[in-house]
């Protein structure tokens, strides 16, 4: 597996319109996208996850359907939900650390199942599989009761994120612990966390050299221009960064315009974009954005940016 960059799924950020316009603002620097994790409701795959898999937007980029699951039964679904909507591979989800999905057995909880994973393994029917994991729910030694699985099952790559679920996003990460996975799976490793500048991705491959890649996740959303800038081998001013990222939200704000009804589902669609980008844009337009209860008013508050 030649090495590779990969967005990280994001609920309620890297969606179609979020992936397909950072394609053309920033070009294909990133390898594939993973979509936010899909998810079974009343007995079928959620109608808005898969909206979003088979959106007409999803041309320009390589797109990889994320699952999460608390069961055979769940997993049959989403199975038959991803190969329907045209898909030959699937990311699952066990790393997920949302309490809720964890406590009814789903995300970081599957760490805790090794049998359930034995079960699916053979279940794919046809659908290429990859994990992504987090090191365990309350300890960073969790991993090692599914590693002998882990490495039964035809898998493209694992991808680790080196931190227990009950950190959720922050705290510290246990980068021996990494180094112990990173020796013992034999699926290409790709390593997700904490990178948030473009020198991250040249400072944990030169720690770990057999990497297959790197995911990237909220430092996509903080700096969108991180892998265009690690690509082209130079750090991008302030300003040029700035302008980029106005492309972006330009881009987005119009397909929302142009596709939901009323300022409302506009503004709660597109104020989420800057929720990442303060440091990029300043505390002050970041509050104005906010606070802004019109699209005349979001507008203006946009461009009073730079």
């Amino acid at each position: 597996m030649d090495f590779r960059i990969f967005a990280a799924p994001m609920q309620g950020f890297t969606d179609a319109p979020f992936c397909h316009f950072h394609t053309e603002v920033y070009g294909q620097g990133i390898d594939a996208w993973f979509s936010p994790f899909i998810r079974v409701e009343k007995g079928e795959v959620r109608r808005r996850d898969i909206k979003n898999i088979t959106s007409s937007l999803n041309w320009n980029h390589t797109l990889i359907p994320q699952i999460i699951f608390r069961d055979e039964a769940e997993f049959g679904i989403l199975c038959n939900g991803v190969a329907g909507a045209g898909f030959d591979r699937m990311d699952l989800n066990l790393g997920c650390p949302f309490p809720p999905q964890v406590r009814h057995g789903r995300g970081s909880a599957l760490l805790r199942k090794p049998e359930l994973l034995d079960a699916v393994a053979g279940m794919a029917d046809g659908l290429a599989l990859s994990v992504k994991m987090r090191l365990g729910v309350e300890r960073p030694d969790e991993w090692m009761g599914i590693a002998d699985t882990l490495n039964r099952m035809k898998l493209s790559h694992v991808t680790v994120h080196p931190r227990v679920a009950s950190q959720q996003y922050g705290g510290e990460m246990y980068i021996d612990e990494f180094a112990a996975i990173y020796e013992r799976i034999s699926h290409p490793v790709v390593f997700n966390g904490d990178i948030i500048f473009p020198q991250g991705i040249d400072a944990v491959t030169s720690r770990f050299p057999r990497l297959a890649g790197v995911m990237i996740g909220r430092g996509l959303l903080a700096r969108p221009s991180l892998v265009a800038e690690w690509a082209e081998g130079r750090e991008w001013g302030h300003e040029e960064r700035v302008v980029k990222i106005r492309s972006l939200h330009e881009g987005i704000y119009g397909y929302y315009c142009d596709t939901l009804c009323g300022a409302t589902q506009i503004l709660a669609k597109i104020k989420p974009f800057w929720e990442y980008l303060e440091p990029e844009i300043g505390r002050k337009h970041a509050k104005a954005i906010k606070k802004a209860s019109s699209l005349a008013k979001y507008e203006e508050a946009v461009r009073n940016i730079m």
